[in-house]
């Protein structure tokens, strides 16, 4: 039987037991939209492809599945490169279907022609120009294999219009394999043994933990290993919730905004279990003076993540959660014990961290008259029993939801780490509603950002997605203004932005509903008037304008020099 290229696309799809597409149709793809009306996918439609991307690249982090986003050919292919690019720094499985002009006219400038195979390449993990309608089915099946597999990431399949009405054979292949891609998933047992032996020796040990964790699905294998052995966590902003921030063994997030005790911690350990991350510069600083005196373990599936930033002691490829599994396995089979000396030194390293812990706190004073954002967050943590999704746009917003929203599993943040995208909040959002419909899903925004992708509020409204977007309303752009009152002179160039939309009236505008507190008082019956909206709500909290994310150490400075108020 011969199928449509609409049609094999279709059926593909749903051998990958795709569910949602997040999309916006135009000419070149108009056959696959009229082909879509004859399934039962769920199809989202966004307002701008770039949300696309990044709904489904949430969708993706929620439901550990593979995003998919379909665009038209031209712009609407270039739209969705920021969120292409976002995905591949975080390391997110989506598969790009993207519309192309027909084949005889690829070359000839034709009208919305654009080769986005030649842009894309180098922000996708791989990607297709699919010539002959009989590759299409072998190519999306190939497609989302590499997507989900190894270090994951975003795969581009670009669809001229021939091939879509073309016709043949539904010929996709039960299993794919790759010559030249092959990720190897088990850990060498004699580099783990190794991590043993530094485990039972190490008097300053301590764990840090990325997004890694969260794509194998080793939680709880990282959990266990740091109760097995009792080091304390640290984690990127990538691997936040990976680990529950409510344990006693957790240090916060390190880095450029870290806690003070857990930059210190990466100081002054001895020894540091690095497990799915890929050694920021944003974490690091400094590099040669980053871990100075630590022995560094790194496992990560990505081989070529180990030695590209820090120097590393022992170098292990595998899958995070593989080889914690069989890490806790061999503690609890070789029955790993710390002698007296040992014993005695982590009591003295753990009593350091609270020492660190107990003086140098993540800390504001709210008063009676300005809101703090850092309230904000914190009642936003308090009356969700820390139990939503958060999403985040990027800058001081950002920062401040990962410092004072406590999160406790994996998938509960989702944030754009690598590229730093303004406007991927709210979009994402979207996408992590329709991926946990029962969920409170809160966009933590700046007022700057929100701005970047606003438009996706009419998608929330029109698809009845209740995502609330707390915006910390400084009228700044606040992250880059921090930056210019610290590093030049308070000279403020066009990073103020008093002049904004009414966000109350632009969510009414959208059908939505709109809060407004400008004072601290009023923060709290906001939120929960928010929460008990059924409805899409943004939220406008008139914040302190002047407010500083810190800890702060200055870029390219080592972490310990931190600025901390």
């Amino acid at each position: 039987m011969e199928y449509t290229g609409a049609q094999i696309v279709m059926k593909a799809l749903k051998e990958e037991e795709v569910e949602v597409i997040f999309g916006y149709p135009g000419g070149a793809v108009l056959d696959i939209y009229n082909e879509l009306l004859n399934t039962d996918f769920r199809h989202i439609l966004v307002r701008q492809e770039q949300g696309a991307v990044h709904a489904a690249d949430a969708y993706a982090r929620v439901t550990g599945k593979t995003g998919v986003a379909l665009v038209t050919s031209g712009p609407g292919a270039t739209n969705t490169i920021t969120g292409i690019a976002s995905a591949y720094m975080d390391s997110i499985p989506v598969v790009v279907l993207t519309g192309q002009v027909p084949t005889p006219l690829i070359g000839n400038d034709a009208f919305q022609e654009v080769d986005i195979v030649g842009i894309s390449r180098p922000c996708t993990k791989h990607n297709y120009l699919v010539k002959d309608v009989k590759d299409l089915a072998r190519t999306i099946r190939e497609a989302f294999y590499i997507a989900r597999s190894g270090r994951p990431g975003p795969v581009l399949i670009d669809l001229p219009k021939d091939v879509i009405n073309s016709k043949s054979e539904y010929n996709a292949p039960k299993t794919i394999k790759l010559k030249s891609y092959n990720p190897n998933y088990e850990p060498n047992v004699k580099q783990l043994q190794k991590v043993l032996d530094l485990v039972k020796s190490s008097k300053r040990p301590v764990i840090f933990s990325g997004g890694g964790i969260t794509f194998s699905n080793a939680a709880k294998e990282l959990t266990s290993f740091a109760k097995k052995t009792g080091i304390p966590v640290t984690s990127s902003l990538m691997g936040l919730g990976a680990f529950p921030a409510t344990d006693p063994l957790w240090l916060g997030m390190p880095g450029m905004h870290g806690t003070f005790r857990a930059n210190m911690c990466l100081a002054n350990c001895d020894l540091m279990i690095a497990i799915g991350v890929r050694f920021d510069d944003r974490v690091t600083g400094k590099t040669d003076e980053f871990a100075s005196n630590a022995k560094i373990v790194h496992i990560d599936i990505d081989p070529t993540s180990i030695q590209k930033n820090v120097k590393v002691a022992i170098p292990i490829v595998g899958d995070c959660k593989a080889a914690l599994a069989r890490l806790n396995r061999m503690i609890t089979e070789k029955k790993v014990r710390l002698d007296s000396s040992t014993k005695k030194a982590r009591t003295e390293w753990m009593k350091q961290i609270e020492e660190w812990k107990k003086t140098k706190p993540l800390s504001y004073v709210q008063g009676e008259n300005s809101i703090k954002p850092q309230y904000v967050v914190e009642k936003l943590y308090e009356l969700t029993k820390g139990d939503a999704i958060i999403t985040t746009e990027v800058g001081q917003n950002q920062m401040w939801a990962a410092q004072y929203y406590h999160f406790k599993r994996p998938g509960q943040f989702i944030t754009s780490g690598g590229l730093g995208v303004m406007g991927f909040g709210l979009p994402a959002a979207v996408g992590a509603q329709v991926a946990s419909p029962e969920s409170i899903v809160i966009d933590i925004a700046g007022d700057g950002s929100i701005q970047m992708n606003i438009q996706e509020m009419m998608t929330a409204v029109s698809h009845d997605l209740p995502v609330k977007v707390a915006i910390l309303n400084n009228s700044f752009l606040g992250m880059v203004r921090q930056w210019q009152e610290l590093f030049y002179d308070r000279r403020y160039a066009w990073t103020d932005i008093t002049a904004a939309p009414d966000f109350v009236k632009l969510a009414e505008a959208y059908g939505a509903v709109g809060l407004r507190a400008t004072k601290p008082k009023e923060v709290e019956p906001v939120i929960k008037e928010a929460l008990a909206t059924p409805k899409p709500v943004i939220m406008d909290f008139k914040v302190e304008r002047e407010e500083n994310v810190y800890p702060m150490v200055p870029a390219g400075s080592p972490i310990t020099n931190m600025i901390l108020v």
